[in-house]
């Protein structure tokens, strides 16, 4: 390829001098057909317009002259290499051991190998050798759609959530639900499971709430999750404008959706060379990427760090636990009977008797339905006496698969085995003496049939 295209330069080169070259072109004539290339403009090998001097027009028919047609083709650049060949290497050896690492990811890698000052090459170094391999990762064909373009002013303006589909983790594939911060681009709130529901949505949500304030919107799409009355009542309690974005517009959700590029093409893609317990390995590991590397890398188009942007000049005002708690309450209208009680998911509880015949709101834990408050009319009306508990949790709430059961890192056949090679190696086996050994006079009795006993 390299090799045509600069045969396409040469070819451009000798088009444009060949009137030059006539024997019957007078050095008169030849002067104006110079002046009058050098004073257009022309289009290039590659299709792109550019002009040519006076000067370098004379070189090009003097090199022809001297040289024919090989004079105008230009000569690769023989150069020693910038770069060292083991950096090129192990670029190499780490693409081919992950074919989905990008040569950023690549370059990344080795520099958490080799630390900032370990004499490693540019991102473009690395995407020019790859090409160079055929290593470089095809990102498809067709024409691309073009958007307009969003930004809130400011943090905790817009948080933007969604969902992510990753590895098999124990046996089950893992989801992260996250949300991140559109001003900043801080992940604000994450977390590792196996189902996309609200328990786990909410778990992501309220973990990035106590730790990086209330936003005054969210967007999200249209998920069972995200469209749960105790999504809205949550966002409702603290003043949360809760936005779904319209039907196959992902688009909308760009940020969060170039975020999850980002953790396949970085995260995800290093998991492919270890083995991950559980969930619990699986959220420290991302925790400890997030928080150590995307949260203080510069981000192309803030010009600033995530981390550095979302702080600001004043840490965010946090809402009050107890606000907190009240929002990922849970509720549920029910009517009470002429006995004052109230029934949940196959629960029985005793209410006030002034209640009886009106419809009531049960507060509760979806994880402890043994407390629930009573409300009326938006006014306390006490607590709700069990009567009948058969259910300890809410029907909604799934368990995460338990974790499996510590190991000793004891391997009692690999010491036995250990122990009996140290005592061969000390005390070598007499084979002679085994040859001469008189199997007839040991203590083994043989019946008459020929069997042990």
């Amino acid at each position: 390829m390299e090799e045509e295209r600069f045969r396409d330069v040469g070819l451009f080169r000798y088009s444009l001098i060949r009137p030059m070259l006539d024997p019957a072109c007078s050095p008169v004539e030849r002067g104006a057909l110079v002046r009058a290339v050098a004073a257009e403009e022309h289009t290039g090998p590659g299709g792109e317009r550019l002009t040519v001097s006076r000067s370098t027009v004379d070189r090009w028919i003097r090199n022809y002259r001297a040289g024919g047609f090989q004079a105008l083709v230009p000569r690769p650049r023989v150069a020693p290499p910038a770069t060292p060949a083991g950096v090129l290497a192990l670029a190499v050896t780490l693409k081919r051991e992950l074919p989905a690492r990008t040569a950023a990811q690549v370059r990344a890698v080795m520099l958490a190998a080799a630390g900032e000052d370990g004499g490693v090459c540019s991102e473009r170094t690395i995407q020019r050798h790859f090409s160079r391999l055929g290593l470089k990762v095809s990102r498809g064909a067709g024409p691309v759609k073009v958007y307009g373009r969003f930004e809130a002013s400011e943090r905790n303006e817009l948080w933007t959530g969604d969902g992510l589909h990753g590895p098999h983790v124990g046996g089950r594939k893992a989801i992260l639900l996250a949300f991140i911060d559109d001003f900043s681009r801080s992940l604000v709130g994450y977390r590792w499971g196996t189902a996309e529901d609200v328990t786990r949505l909410e778990g992501a949500l309220r973990a990035g709430l106590s730790a990086r304030g209330v936003p005054r919107a969210i967007l999200v799409d249209r998920g069972s999750a995200f469209v749960s009355r105790q999504l809205e009542r949550a966002c409702a309690v603290l003043g949360i404008r809760l936005i779904h974005a319209s039907p196959r517009a992902a688009t909308t959700k760009g940020k969060i959706e170039r975020f999850f590029r980002t953790v396949r093409g970085q995260f995800l893609v290093e998991l492919g060379s270890r083995e991950v317990a559980d969930l619990t390995a699986l959220n420290r590991l991302f925790s400890a990427w997030v928080e150590v590397v995307y949260h203080r890398r510069l981000h192309s188009e803030t010009k600033m760090t995530p981390l550095e942007r979302f702080q600001g000049v004043s840490p965010p005002e946090l809402p009050s636990p107890e606000l907190l708690r009240e929002a990922f309450l849970w509720s549920e209208l029910r009517g009470v009977t002429k006995t004052a009680t109230v029934s949940l998911h196959g629960n029985e509880y005793e209410v006030d008797a002034a209640l009886v015949g009106h419809q009531v709101e049960l507060i509760f834990d979806p994880f402890d339905l043994e407390r629930i408050d009573v409300r009326y009319g938006g006014r306390g009306m006490g607590t709700a006496v069990p009567v009948r508990i058969t259910r300890q949790v809410h029907p909604k709430v799934k368990a995460e698969p338990a974790p499996p059961p510590p190991s000793s890192g004891i391997d009692y056949l690999g010491l036995i085995a250990q122990r009996r090679a140290a005592e061969l190696a000390g005390k070598p086996i007499d084979y002679a003496a085994l040859a001469e050994r008189d199997w007839e006079s040991t203590n083994i009795d043989i019946d008459e049939q020929g069997s042990r006993p």
